[in-house]
């Protein structure tokens, strides 16, 4: 029975697991243009997805392998030899699937910092990635000296059958370590974002997809919590594996999902989860400028010249899809700026004007008539004022 519980589901879970990888590997290949530019977070996740492999696999065995673990009722006097090469191959492979959940599950928070820390370079929020990051890796060497030096000692006795000590049987001060450490390092790197979601004006269908993606994490926390909770109170049961790896599926889920938005947005036309409203989009939709208004007028600049796509750079380090400034097309407004400075007429020159016009007038015997009156006031502009006319500047 937990076998047809186990393998169906798990399957279901690998395969999403997989599907939701690949989007994230292609997702950053569109973006950085070309796959020997991808960061060291994907081939951590590739990593995480072959520690979650091996474990998965080691699961689907254990789930029929007796290990140095035993029930009250029974006397270790009365086992076979074939018995005890059971117990000690399946005291073997427990401590490898250990070691493989911390793993997959460590990778997954570094691909998560990393991800943060990329978002955040240019931000105080930084400190605290750089602070949440201290924590894991001191709580991951803690975890791992306690489980090799001090646990259980010596080393073998993890699958000596019998076992000297509870210790190395049922492994309870590891597990209470692994709970505290993981579901706190968790809570941490679920709350680095949330001060960014915060102040940013998001429409309530990109809230809920990233509600969704705070859903998943709430999950592996609680999975978690869980696996642990079933391991203390029913450590022969096949529940505590079953949440083993709910958490490790859905931590993977958590890690990769906000990295897929370029291939689902090529196949479901769907648009930026993470493009804030503005008021610049207002201003500026799409590729048309506004028309400049100025004082006395209006100037309207074609559209071809308004904006200008450009295409991601793969050498910059910011051409992913946690860019801290741009995410999504970038486009850049030409905007024209033209300022017009009037200088009005002195009225001294244009009285001087007058009358030097009036003296040419006597000495040419010529009467001033209607045409030549209307022409004055240009040659005294001409004469006495000047107009300056900034040249365009774009920006």
């Amino acid at each position: 029975m937990a076998m047809s519980v186990l393998q169906p589901e798990s399957s279901v879970w690998y395969t999403c697991c997989w599907l939701v990888v690949g989007s994230r590997l292609f997702s950053k290949k569109m973006r950085l243009g070309a796959w020997k530019n991808l960061q060291i977070d994907d081939y951590l996740v590739l990593l995480a997805m072959g520690t979650l492999t091996v474990l998965m696999s080691l699961l689907h065995i254990i789930i029929h392998t007796k290990t140095n673990l035993l029930a009250p009722n029974e006397d270790a006097s009365s086992f076979t030899w074939e018995d005890v090469n059971e117990r000690v191959y399946g005291s073997k492979l427990t401590m490898v699937v250990e070691q493989m959940h911390i793993s997959t599950i460590w990778l997954l928070k570094a691909c998560m910092l990393i991800m943060y820390g990329r978002m955040t370079e240019l931000l105080t929020l930084h400190v605290v990635v750089k602070a949440v990051a201290l924590y894991v890796g001191i709580g991951y060497a803690a975890m791992q000296i306690l489980w090799f030096g001090v646990w259980c000692r010596p080393f073998s006795q993890y699958w000596a059958v019998p076992p000297n000590s509870t210790q190395c049987s049922a492994m309870i001060s590891h597990l209470i370590t692994n709970a505290v450490l993981n579901i706190s390092s968790d809570v941490m790197i679920m709350a680095i974002p949330i001060p960014l979601l915060i102040k940013v004006n998001l429409p309530l269908g990109k809230k809920l997809v990233l509600g969704c993606i705070f859903f998943i994490g709430t999950v592996t926390i609680f999975a978690a919590a869980y696996n642990k909770h079933m391991s203390f109170k029913d450590p022969f049961s096949n529940t505590w594996i079953i949440w083993y790896l709910r958490e490790v599926f859905t931590a993977m889920l958590c890690a990769n999902l906000p990295l897929t938005r370029p291939v689902l947005q090529r196949l479901c036309n769907i648009g930026d989860w993470t493009t804030a409203r503005s008021s610049l989009s207002d201003g500026y939709n799409g590729s048309r400028l506004g028309s400049l208004r100025t004082r006395n007028s209006y100037i309207t600049q074609p559209q071809s010249a308004a904006t200008e796509r450009s295409k991601p750079n793969a050498s910059t380090p910011y051409s992913s899809s946690e860019d801290p400034v741009t995410i999504g097309p970038l486009e850049i407004l030409c905007k024209t700026d033209i300022a017009v400075e009037r200088q009005l007429v002195n009225p001294l020159c244009f009285n001087n004007s007058l009358a030097m016009e009036g003296m040419d007038s006597k000495r040419s015997g010529k009467d001033t008539d209607a045409v030549s009156t209307k022409s004055k006031p240009k040659s005294i502009l001409t004469a006495c004022c000047h107009e300056d006319i900034v040249e365009p500047r774009g920006f």
